[in-house]
C-alpha cells in the first residue's frame, strides 16, 4: 500500500503545503496534526478565488447561481465521504460550536427529568456543553468512566450505566490526547438497545482526518468535523445531523424554512475546499487499489491511511533501524500503554524527570514540531486520573515518513535531564 510506495509518498506529500518546512521556522518535520493537520495545495488556491468573489450565493446572478452550485456540490460530496444516505450538511464556526449547537438543541428538546449520558474521555466541546445543557434543560447528567490504562470508553462501558430514561447521548469517536478511537457503532448500537429514541451526538473532529466516516453504518443523530484537522483550512466546521434532528425545534430565523440550520451568507470557499478534501481521498484510493467508485476509493484510502499510520506508530513506539523505540527508552512512559489496537496516528508520552514544555522545546529547536498536553480544561479529564501535570503529544498523517519517525526518535533518545 503506502508503506511499500516510495513514490506514492512522494507524490501524497507533493499534494500539501508546508510538508517539510515552515515559513516562520524553515525546515521542520510535523508531529503536531491533532492540532491541525496539513493544507491541501489545492485547498490553498481555492480558497484564494472564492475570497476574491463579492457574490452572494443562491441570488439570481450568474455567481450566485454558480456559488450556490458549489455548495450544493459540497454537499454531495461531503455525504459521500462520510457515507450518509439522509440528513444533511451545514457549516458553523468551528467543530466545538456545532457540537454546542446540537447537543443543546437535543437537550432543550429532552423530556424533563430524563438523562443524559457521555463519557469521562470525552473532549470539552462535548463535555461541556452537556453539563451546561442538562442543567439549563433540567435533565440528570451520567458520566461513563473511561479505562485509565487504556485511554478507552466502550460499548459495555456504555450498557453499564444505561437506563431507558437517558434521552441524550454524546459520544467521542478518537481522543486527541490519548490517540485511540472508539468504536461509534458499538457505542451506538448498545445506547439504543436500552433507549430506541436517544438523540445521539458524535464528536469526530480528531477522527476524520484517517479517513474512515461511515454515518450509516453509526445510526447516530449528530456528527461534528474540524476540516482544518482534514487537510482543509481554519475558520468553519461542518455538521450533519439526522433528519430527527433536522425537525426538531432549534434555533432558527422567524417563518424560516422548518429544517433550517444555517445562519447568514455562506462562505462559498469553505464548502469548496471541503470538496478537494474528497477529491483528494477519491484519487488516494485510486492508487492504493483498483476500485473504480467513489465511495469504494474513499473506503480503500481510509484502509491504507490507517494501516500506515499504524506502521509508523509502531516504528515510533517499537524501533526503526538501530534506533530504539519510545518503548525502550528510560525515563519515558506511553500514553494508554505501548500494544493498543485502538491508536489512530498519535502517541503522547511523558518524560521522567522534564516537563512536558521543555520537552517540546528541545525537539522544536531541532526542528521537530510536537505538542504539550496540560491538565487542565482541556485535557486533565485524561491526565489528572494518571498522576500527571502534562504530557507529549506526538501525532501523525499518512504524509510523514518512516524517516521523519527517526529523526525523532534519535532526538528524544538524546534528552538529557
Amino acid at each position: 500500500m503506502i508503506r511499500e510506495n516510495p513514490a506514492l509518498i512522494d507524490a501524497i506529500r507533493d499534494r500539501f503545503a508546508h510538508v517539510d518546512s515552515c515559513p516562520f521556522q524553515g525546515e521542520r518535520i510535523f508531529f503536531e496534526n491533532a492540532g491541525g493537520a496539513l493544507t491541501l495545495k489545492s485547498v490553498v488556491e481555492t480558497s484564494a478565488f472564492y475570497a476574491a468573489l463579492p457574490d452572494n450565493p443562491g441570488r439570481i446572478n450568474p455567481a450566485g447561481q454558480g456559488t450556490q452550485d458549489v455548495i450544493d456540490k459540497a454537499k454531495s460530496d461531503l455525504a459521500l465521504f462520510m457515507n450518509a444516505s439522509s440528513g444533511q450538511f451545514f457549516a458553523g464556526e468551528s467543530g466545538t460550536e456545532l457540537l454546542f449547537r446540537m447537543i443543546r438543541t437535543a437537550c432543550v428538546n429532552a423530556p424533563k427529568g430524563s438523562k443524559i449520558i457521555g463519557s469521562s474521555i470525552e473532549h470539552p466541546a462535548t463535555r461541556s456543553a452537556a453539563r451546561r445543557w442538562a442543567g439549563i434543560a433540567g435533565l440528570d447528567y451520567v458520566n461513563v468512566p473511561h479505562d485509565n490504562a487504556t485511554g478507552m470508553v466502550t460499548a459495555e462501558d456504555y450498557t453499564a450505566l444505561m437506563t431507558p430514561d437517558v434521552s441524550v447521548a454524546t459520544v467521542l469517536h478518537a481522543s486527541p490526547v490519548t490517540g485511540m478511537g472508539m468504536d461509534a457503532a458499538a457505542i451506538s448500537e448498545a445506547i439504543r438497545a436500552v433507549a430506541p429514541d436517544c438523540m445521539i451526538v458524535v464528536d469526530g473532529i480528531q477522527h476524520a482526518a484517517h479517513g474512515q466516516v461511515d454515518l450509516d453504518a453509526y445510526n447516530v443523530d449528530g456528527y461534528a468535523i474540524s476540516p482544518y484537522k482534514v487537510f482543509s483550512r481554519h475558520g468553519y466546521g461542518i455538521a450533519w445531523i439526522s433528519d430527527r434532528l433536522s425537525t426538531a425545534p432549534h434555533d432558527m430565523l422567524i417563518d424560516a424554512p422548518a429544517t433550517g440550520w444555517e445562519f447568514g451568507t455562506r462562505d462559498t470557499g469553505s464548502y469548496a475546499t471541503v470538496s478537494d478534501v474528497v477529491a483528494y481521498f477519491d484519487w488516494l484510493g485510486g492508487e492504493v487499489s483498483d476500485e473504480t467508485g467513489s465511495r469504494a476509493r474513499i473506503e480503500a484510502a481510509g484502509r491504507a491511511i490507517h494501516a500506515y499510520e499504524t506502521h509508523l506508530t509502531d516504528a515510533m513506539i517499537d524501533g526503526t533501524g538501530n534506533l530504539p523505540g519510545l518503548r525502550h527508552m528510560d525515563r519515558v512512559s506511553i500514553l494508554a500503554g505501548a500494544d493498543n489496537p485502538a491508536r489512530q496516528g498519535l502517541v503522547s508520552i511523558a518524560v521522567e524527570g522534564m516537563a512536558s514544555a521543555d520537552v517540546v522545546e528541545a525537539l522544536n529547536r531541532q526542528g521537530i514540531r510536537t505538542h504539550t498536553r496540560k491538565a487542565d480544561h482541556y485535557s486533565g479529564n485524561v491526565l489528572s486520573p494518571l498522576g500527571l501535570p502534562d504530557c507529549i503529544r506526538i501525532s501523525l498523517c499518512h504524509y510523514n515518513t518512516e524517516q521523519e519517525v527517526a529523526q525523532l526518535l534519535s532526538a528524544v533518545n538524546a534528552l538529557r535531564v
